[in-house]
């Protein structure tokens, strides 16, 4: 286990008032060492359909037939 890893379990073992507490000091330790937090990377859609269609099948989307898609079913008005 690397060292975020096991940070991440730590954290995770708190109860979420101290979980807030924990990224409070990260944050503090961020501000007093001069550190850019980390964003989250933002994906465009292609790279997220490159980046997580592979864990679909190895035959995805080939494998999407008739029986796959759902039917319409009229509904009641909102009225």
């Amino acid at each position: 286990m690397n060292l975020p890893d096991a940070i991440d379990a730590h954290v995770r073992a708190l109860p979420v008032d101290l979980q807030r507490e924990a990224l409070d000091f990260v944050a503090y330790l961020e501000k007093r060492y001069h550190i850019q937090a980390m964003d989250a990377p933002s994906l465009t859609t292609s790279a997220f359909i490159k980046r997580f269609a592979g864990c679909l099948g190895d035959d995805f989307p080939d494998n999407v037939d008739d029986t796959d898609l759902g039917c319409d079913a009229p509904r009641e008005s909102l009225e």
